[in-house]
Parts: structure tokens; C-alpha cells; sequence
């Protein structure tokens, strides 16, 4: 199993609720790790030679909330005992770059001098947590920062609900107050018409300003 940084946590919540636009990657590649990179990626420990390089890797269309490798990604032939390879890390540049997720394999690896080290299709995944953001919005953010398929910020309101929301619950299955004053209200990008988003920090966004709703009528 794998998850997305904290870089990728921020830029994609600014992406969506500020607006602040996210560029993702044309391509993304695959790095070995000798260690838990982290979710701010301080723990990545790539093998530093032995012909060692980052490969790029393609992920299938996103799917129950979660993206997953879609074909075999072959690093070079080591030219010296590379360690032991436990994790894996996803970065959107060759060398240097971002983090964009992290997970570990399912076995680990020794690399020694004249392996091929090859990762086989569907060994990386990356998937969201269940009960914080909609299945909708999980699939389309995967798609969007690993597959490069365009997503637009949309206009988003706050609702209320009189039943528990589930994950796939759409915007015609939630069950909100009907008449007597309510409906949704509009929230725009930090910056805008009150009420406002506040800027994204540690990973999370809340509303900068009370979201009034109402007054109720009955």
C-alpha cells in the first residue's frame, strides 16, 4: 500500500479549494528506497551508485480509490551490491524533484552486482482512507496527478445533511434539509468574497470565515 506526501497532500487541497491551479506531471518515476521515505520524504534513502537511476512508471485509470501500476518498470543492471531495497517512491522529475507518494513492497530485495531489479505491474498502488474525501474526488485526483488527466477546481459549497454520508454518496444522494430557508453556500478561494477557504497548511484546509446558513423558516 502506498500513500501521497505532504507535498502533494497541500498542492492538491489548494488545487481544489483555492484554486490555486496544480500542474501535474507529464511523466512520473519510480525510486527504490533502502528506508520508509516518510511522508515528507526526510527518510528517502535511494542506492547513491551501481548505475542506479529512477525509471518512470504508468498507472492505470484510478479505481476504488486508489491508483495502481500498470506495467513492469525494469531499473538498470547494478554494477555494484545496491543494499536492501524495502520501499518505493514515487517523483515527478528523473532526478531531484518532488515526492509525490511512498509505500513498501511486498517482499524485499537485495540487490547485488548484475541484478536487474524490476518491479512487476501492479506491485505499486496509492489509495486514500476511507471517510475524508469522496470516491468521486479520490478517483479523479489519482487520475489527475498520476495519469495527468485534466481536472478542473470546481466551485464548492458547504451543505448540511440530516443522515450519515457514505464515501459514494453524490451530490443527489446525500440527504439534506428540504425548503424552510436552507441551501447550500458557496465558499470561495482564500482571497475572495467571504465566506472564504483559508490557506492550506499541514496538510489540511478549513473555512476562514463562519459559514452562515439560513435562517431557517421552519
Amino acid at each position: 500500500m502506498g500513500s501521497i506526501s505532504d507535498y502533494l497532500e497541500n498542492k492538491l487541497l489548494d488545487h481544489v479549494f483555492n484554486h490555486n491551479t496544480y500542474t501535474p506531471p507529464a511523466t512520473v518515476y519510480l525510486a527504490l528506497s533502502l528506508a520508509d521515505p516518510l511522508d515528507d520524504g526526510s527518510g528517502l534513502s535511494e542506492p547513491s551508485d551501481g548505475n542506479y537511476s529512477r525509471k518512470a512508471i504508468t498507472f492505470g485509470a484510478a479505481a476504488s480509490r486508489r491508483v495502481t501500476q500498470s506495467g513492469d518498470v525494469e531499473f538498470p543492471v547494478a554494477s555494484t551490491n545496491w543494499g536492501e531495497i524495502t520501499h518505493w517512491a514515487v517523483f515527478d522529475a528523473e532526478t531531484g524533484g518532488n515526492m509525490l507518494a511512498h509505500g513498501s513492497l511486498s517482499v524485499t530485495k537485495n540487490v547485488y552486482i548484475d541484478n536487474v531489479p524490476t518491479v512487476e505491474s501492479g506491485e505499486v498502488y496509492v489509495e486514500f482512507n476511507s471517510g475524508y474525501i469522496s470516491d468521486y474526488l479520490a478517483n479523479a485526483l489519482f487520475d489527475f496527478a498520476f495519469r495527468n488527466q485534466a481536472y478542473t477546481a470546481p466551485s464548492t459549497y458547504v451543505a448540511l445533511t440530516t443522515a450519515t454520508i457514505s464515501d459514494d454518496d453524490t451530490g443527489s444522494t446525500i440527504t439534506e434539509p428540504s425548503g424552510n430557508g436552507y441551501s447550500r453556500i458557496l465558499v470561495s478561494p482564500n482571497g475572495g468574497t467571504s465566506p472564504t477557504w483559508d490557506t492550506v497548511s499541514g496538510n489540511s484546509v478549513s473555512n476562514a470565515d463562519n459559514i452562515d446558513i439560513g435562517p431557517a423558516t421552519g
